[in-house]
């Protein structure tokens, strides 16, 4: 009544009505919002897959004049081979404390996971390799493991080296046996080398935090910053290499007896 008959009364009342009516689809878009996370991030996962499925470091270049070999591998409309192809996986189990560290994700051999698959960030940084693949469930060997080594080198001078870990902080990695020639410098970037077989190159792996010199031999010790957040995972993506079976089978044949 106040309202149909009093324009002051009128007005407080509408705008009474309107602030409460904002108010509560606030808190309903919010309650929205947070049950719609989970479908919002399947979808960012997909996607992210979907572009990195096709970076041009995946390819290689397909040699059109040996007419009469066998195509193993899809060839696409450039000529070229895919050999890299990225699948993801949700992070069920994660250890960072230990002197040998897995993560645990639910994806197995029923969902194409293979053992010595690279396990990246959703960012781009190196995570681990696959160790173990059950259906439905994998393990990881985390960097952080004493006895993981991945071939990485300085982007500035492309100089390789090996990252470990050395057990004690896990947002510090140690790149070993690097020339003392490479003269390399603080901040320096750390990328995975070509010469993995599980890893993809140019992925980052950190930047030179220290720089220790050994007297007795002409190579250096870096100590790397991290660049892969191993305390909040909950995805990541792993990384087949379609030609790994045969680049090992070709780096473990032993020199023929003379």
């Amino acid at each position: 009544m106040l309202s149909s008959f009093s324009k002051s009364h009128q007005t407080f009342l509408g705008g009474w009505a309107n602030q409460m009516i904002g108010e509560i689809n606030t808190r309903y878009n919010n309650w929205s919002y947070f049950f719609r996370l989970k479908e919002t991030n399947a979808k960012l996962v997909a996607e992210n897959i979907d572009l990195r499925n096709q970076l041009k470091q995946n390819f290689v270049p397909y040699d059109t004049s040996k007419k009469l070999a066998t195509i193993i591998l899809r060839k696409d409309s450039l000529e070229k081979v895919r050999k890299f192809f990225y699948l993801p996986a949700k992070v069920v189990g994660n250890t960072f404390t230990l002197q040998k560290n897995y993560i645990t994700i639910e994806r197995g051999s029923v969902q194409g996971v293979k053992k010595d698959m690279a396990a990246i960030s959703p960012d781009g940084s190196i995570v681990g390799i696959v160790v173990e693949v059950g259906e439905n469930y994998s393990k990881i060997m985390s960097l952080l493991h004493r006895n993981s080594k991945v071939s990485a080198m300085l982007k500035r001078d492309k100089v390789a080296g090996t990252v470990e870990w050395d057990g004690s902080d896990p947002e510090i990695l140690t790149l070993k046996n690097i020339s003392k020639s490479a003269a390399p410098k603080l901040g320096d970037t750390v990328y995975t080398s070509p010469y993995s077989a599980s890893f993809p190159p140019q992925l980052m792996v950190g930047k030179v935090t220290q720089i220790i010199a050994d007297p007795a031999s002409n190579f250096l010790t870096l100590n790397l910053k991290s660049s892969t957040n191993f305390y909040n995972l909950e995805y990541i993506y792993l990384v087949e290499n379609k030609r790994m079976a045969e680049q090992l089978g070709i780096e473990k044949n032993k020199e023929p007896n003379e």
